[in-house]
């Protein structure tokens, strides 16, 4: 079974914002992309005079073939958080304030069933040279699929935010005015 990682992918806010949105979003991200989403940790640590601590892990895995899976780790880190009632459109609701570090990363995972290194010498020998002469087409196919996917996460995850710019940074290079 070999593996290639990707990323990591990181992204950092502090201020006020809406922590279920963030995380519904993921979750609906998931299943729209066909991946398996799994909580793996929840740890809330008693509030300080600053505010609560919490660290959350979420995993995502997706079967692409039986040789091919996707794996996507997300780390989210909370710090000094505080929970505030905010009107926004004239209903009330509960948002969150503190400091939020997320990351994420992603593997590529060849042989996940094992099934080569099941097999026996001979299989794993086929594995071995299999892995060699197909590594670079299968990490060009499937990795930058996943890049892309893994990319296309932290995008989202910014968007909730509003971390997105209104322009291009690189507008002139686009030929933009």
């Amino acid at each position: 079974m070999g593996s290639e990682p990707i990323g990591p992918f990181w992204v950092h806010y502090k201020g006020l914002f809406d922590f279920d949105a963030i995380y519904a979003a993921v979750v609906d991200w998931a299943k729209n992309y066909g991946y398996f989403w799994h909580e793996s940790l929840y740890k809330h640590k008693v509030p300080y005079v600053t505010g609560a601590e919490q660290a959350l892990r979420w995993n995502m895995d997706k079967e692409v073939t039986e040789y091919i899976r996707y794996e996507i780790s997300v780390s989210v880190d909370l710090f000094e958080l505080t929970e505030l009632e905010v009107e926004v459109d004239g209903k009330k609701k509960m948002l969150s304030n503190g400091h939020m570090k997320m990351k994420i990363s992603s593997t590529l995972v060849w042989d996940w069933q094992k099934r080569l290194a099941k097999a026996g010498w001979l299989g794993r020998k086929l594995g071995k040279y299999y892995e060699k002469v197909w590594s670079k087409e299968l990490s060009s196919i499937y990795g930058d699929t996943l890049w892309y996917r893994t990319v296309n996460l932290q995008q989202m995850v910014k968007k909730v935010l509003d971390l997105q710019t209104k322009k291009h940074t690189y507008k002139r290079y686009l030929g933009e005015n």
